[in-house]
């Protein structure tokens, strides 16, 4: 029987509440996100074996509103002697006339070889058959050069055919995306690079690559890996796709913090979702102390402004976990703030950066202080994290991305405080997921950076969803 969250972590301040991850143990990037028979359902890199990164499986959530997730047994794991024997990667599903396939990159033990591999699905998802063939995909294609890096399946249906985009980056030239076509989805054609980075730009390697149309546009999210075995940041491009290769008409960063490993799908309702892996910022060695590491970040409604910029917001499901609610409006704020009881937050101001030189939220607990500071002389958002006693298992560095604001253009935060998560999002369009880990009690005090900046502030107390 799984354990619950609820039980199992109760006085773990750091634990979120109302972010799904699983029971305990370690979790990684989202896969194989679908809406299927009215119900949502979340794949994920798992290791049922503890908080740290090995033996991946797919571990299985389902939700029936995007907010709260019955986690569920582990959908795929490594079959000994075969071609995922070191583990089944991340990927994505799709539904080949009513019959949900799973895409998956396996490896074997030392991960220097990837391939792609797939399984079949029962009609609720809950059981997998492997296809005989595997795996489907297992040449690195020649002009890459010498590169283990070759995986994060991400499949759609084009208009008389299937199409796979895959991660990997050209030795020397910088991250590519792979563009492969199938009749089957078994039998796969490779094509050629539907887009390669700069990489003193975009990085040296990409992995979890996504491809979309958006409105008129098309939309590709590419997390990028500054170099090998390191953590990148997420990017995103707008363009136009002609002769099956993407260019590029406007790029930017989709998240300047922790968030990694995006993934897409459009739901039901037409609406194109995307879901990520929010890093730890916390050394491995407390993480196995945890017992837990990895959460995923609330999933977000996608759209494009007038300028091509992609806007994110959190689904509007999300709303029902709002409980107290305290509302400033300018000059109503105490000085010295206001004291809140849980880190279970959903956080809405409006504020006139012209009134100081910066302006913002700021969060004290246990001997730590987080804030969100707009600095105006630079124009950019950074999430900045104090700690009376440093700790080097601690990551404090401070985050920070340009926003520029529009002529006239007020600043806009959003911000989702849950024990030791937060998610900030500004005029909708700029991102910054960060981590902080205060010690002692939960409860905090809030403040304004400029409370002369403030032109409305709105604070929920949110529920648990366990």
């Amino acid at each position: 029987m799984l354990r619950t969250a609820k039980t199992t972590f109760k006085e773990d301040i750091h634990r979120p509440r109302y972010h799904f991850l699983p029971a305990a143990n370690w979790m990684n990037d989202p896969n194989g996100v679908i809406h299927w028979d009215g119900r949502y359902h979340l794949f994920f890199q798992y290791n049922p074996d503890g908080a740290y990164h090995a033996n991946m499986h797919w571990g299985h959530a389902v939700s029936d509103d995007l907010v709260h997730w019955q986690e569920l047994p582990v959908a795929i794991a490594p079959t000994p002697n075969a071609a995922d024997r070191g583990g089944i990667f991340s990927g994505c599903m799709v539904n080949d006339n009513g019959a949900p396939v799973a895409i998956y990159t396996g490896v074997n033990e030392t991960y220097d070889v990837q391939v792609q591999c797939l399984a079949a699905g029962s009609p609720d998802l809950m059981t997998w058959e492997k296809y005989a063939g595997n795996p489907v995909i297992g040449d690195v294609p020649a002009e890459l050069g010498q590169t283990r890096d070759f995986r994060d399946p991400f499949v759609w249906r084009g208009a008389d055919c299937w199409y796979m985009i895959l991660a990997s980056h050209i030795v020397g030239v910088g991250g590519a995306v792979l563009l492969y076509r199938s009749g089957d989805l078994r039998g796969w054609q490779y094509l050629h690079p539907l887009f390669i980075g700069d990489r003193a730009r975009n990085g040296f390697n990409f992995e979890c690559p996504n491809l979309f149309p958006l409105g008129d546009k098309w939309v590709l999210i590419v997390s990028s890996q500054p170099a090998a075995h390191t953590p990148g940041t997420t990017l995103y491009f707008v363009g136009r796709l002609e002769n099956e290769r993407f260019i590029p008409e406007y790029e930017d960063v989709y998240d300047a913090g922790y968030s990694y490993a995006s993934l897409c799908h459009q739901d039901d309702a037409g609406r194109r979702l995307i879901y990520s892996w929010i890093r730890e910022g916390r050394g491995k060695d407390l993480q196995r102390q945890a017992g837990w590491t990895g959460v995923q970040a609330i999933p977000r409604v996608l759209s494009l402004d007038g300028r091509n910029r992609l806007i994110s917001a959190p689904v509007p499901e999300f709303e029902a976990l709002r409980g107290r609610h305290h509302h400033f409006a300018a000059g109503d704020l105490p000085e010295a703030g206001l004291s809140i009881e849980t880190l279970s937050l959903d956080i809405s101001a409006v504020l006139a950066t012209e009134k100081a030189a910066q302006s913002g939220i700021e969060l004290t607990c246990g001997g730590a202080e987080l804030a969100i500071i707009y600095d105006c002389n630079t124009s950019t958002l950074q999430v900045r994290r104090r700690y009376e006693r440093e700790d080097p298992e601690i990551d404090s560095d401070t985050h920070g991305i340009v926003h520029t604001l529009d002529s006239g253009e007020t600043l806009e935060l959003r911000a989702l405080v849950d024990g030791s998560v937060l998610e900030v999002i500004a005029n909708g369009r700029t991102r910054i997921t960060s981590r902080f880990y205060p010690a002692g009690a939960a409860g905090a005090c809030l403040r304004a950076i400029a409370p002369s900046s403030v032109i409305s502030l709105d604070i929920w107390q949110l529920s648990t969803i366990w």
